[in-house]
């Protein structure tokens, strides 16, 4: 029942990852990560799929192995959100949900400038 559960949830979080591409308040790391361990617990199948076949298994990979972000992929994520929240902005037309999409984009722009980058360099000394 256990496996089952974690398989649904790893699906789930795949999916909503995939939202999170486009969509400005959908997360897509955590749920990235999420699937990750789902499937690493339930399912060594779908576990190979997300590392190795999905969009995003390079970047899983990479994180898994060194704990930080590839080069160049910091930079490529803030244009993204950068690019996505000014969409909502001229979308939105209330000051109010201006403010909180404002907000929300500081936080998720603060996490992702945190996140250490490992450059080539240091990959080949690990």
């Amino acid at each position: 029942m256990t496996r089952w559960l974690l398989i649904i949830l790893g699906w789930l979080a795949v999916v909503l990852a995939t939202l999170g591409v486009v969509l400005p308040l959908v997360p897509t790391t955590p749920f990235l990560l999420l699937a990750a361990w789902c499937f690493a617990r339930s399912s060594p199948r779908f576990h190979h799929w997300l590392l190795y076949r999905s969009w995003f298994g390079a970047y899983l990979r990479h994180w898994q192995r060194h704990r930080a972000l590839p080069p160049g992929a910091k930079w490529k994520a803030v244009l993204v959100i950068v690019l996505t929240f000014a969409a909502s902005f001229w979308l939105v037309k209330l000051w109010w949900v201006r403010i909180v999409l404002m907000v929300m984009m500081v936080i998720l722009l603060t996490f992702i400038l945190r996140l250490p980058v490992i450059d080539l360099s240091q990959q080949k000394q690990r």
